[in-house]
């Protein structure tokens, strides 16, 4: 069945029917996005896609709304709002329509569904406090940034909030691709990271060919003997430490303490590698010169942390 109209509430805006717009109306892009409350719009019918409205959840028939009694809940008994009810039943053509690679579909359809949209799905809800949805929507939510997008109220023009939705599209659709982006470069750097450790053996050093998302990889394979990781950085190469989660900066080990906020000289002194650069403060990054120096740095702080 072709589609020819996507239809959702006329009005003020949320992240749900936006996010949902932004899916859509990628797979269709020559159907008529109307918004519009008429109940002669808000029935299903042929070539139509009725979201966020309509008092009724029946993907068959092309509505996803999640206002009414009962509401859709997923498996785990957490509320959708349409744009969950849309990622169901569309995300895996819309990741196919951004050429992400078959055989990742799967996960990056979990992921995104994890990290993104569920977050949407409850605050929509009133189910979860914007500080608890998770890293993406901490301090100034994604959900509330889009809702600035929306007309002041004063504004005169009586098509005001149309206008905003349309020019608040784009910038949607901007964050959603790029979130999944994210998601699928990071399926990639983990066959990457597979490979490296591999090729390293029982080596505490991994060394990877560029700059990538690796913890995710290292601890998959279960390397917990790794401690440091080496890669070219433009025409440096970096030592940094490996974090011990997603959301913490305590590392499996730092670099030694006599190489805290040291460049150049002070820091080729201090670990006595000719061509060691900088040193964060922090000590979970440094960087040189050449790969060979790079790599008497991580061979001294391993020893480093041996020795402590």
């Amino acid at each position: 069945m072709t589609i020819t109209h996507l239809v959702t509430h006329s009005g003020g805006f949320h992240a749900d029917e936006l996010l949902s717009s932004v899916i859509l109306t990628r797979l269709f892009p020559t159907a008529q996005l109307v918004r519009s409350r008429d109940a002669a719009w808000i029935a299903p019918a042929d070539g139509r896609i009725i979201y966020d409205v309509g008092g009724q959840f029946d993907a068959e028939a092309g509505i996803f709304d999640h206002h009414q009694k009962p509401n859709p809940l997923r498996e785990d008994g957490q509320p959708f709002s349409s744009f969950g009810l849309i990622w169901a039943r569309y995300g895996r053509d819309y990741l196919r329509a951004l050429a992400v690679p078959e055989h990742d579909i799967g996960a990056v359809h979990a992921s995104f569904d994890r990290d993104f949209v569920l977050p949407i799905d409850l605050m929509d809800n009133g189910a979860v406090n914007p500080s608890e949805a998770g890293p993406l929507f901490a301090g100034l939510t994604l959900p509330a940034l889009l809702e600035t997008l929306k007309p002041v109220f004063d504004d005169p023009d009586e098509d005001a909030d149309d206008r905003a939705f349309a020019a608040a599209l784009p910038i949607a659709a901007a964050f959603v691709e790029a979130a999944i982006r994210r998601e699928a470069a990071k399926l990639r750097a983990q066959g990457i990271v597979a490979a490296a450790i591999e090729a390293a053996g029982q080596d505490r050093v991994l060394e990877l060919p560029m700059g990538m998302p690796f913890r995710a990889g290292i601890e998959a394979a279960g390397a917990d003997h790794l401690l440091f990781v080496v890669h070219p950085r433009g025409t440096d190469w970096a030592l940094t430490t490996i974090r011990t989660g997603e959301n913490t900066f305590e590392a499996r080990a730092d670099l030694p303490a006599a190489w805290a906020g040291l460049t150049d000289k002070a820091l080729e002194a201090a670990s006595g590698v000719k061509g060691a650069k900088f040193c964060h403060n922090g000590r979970f990054i440094a960087v040189a010169c050449t790969r060979d120096a790079i790599m008497q740095m991580a061979r001294l702080a391993v020893e480093d942390v041996s020795a402590g």
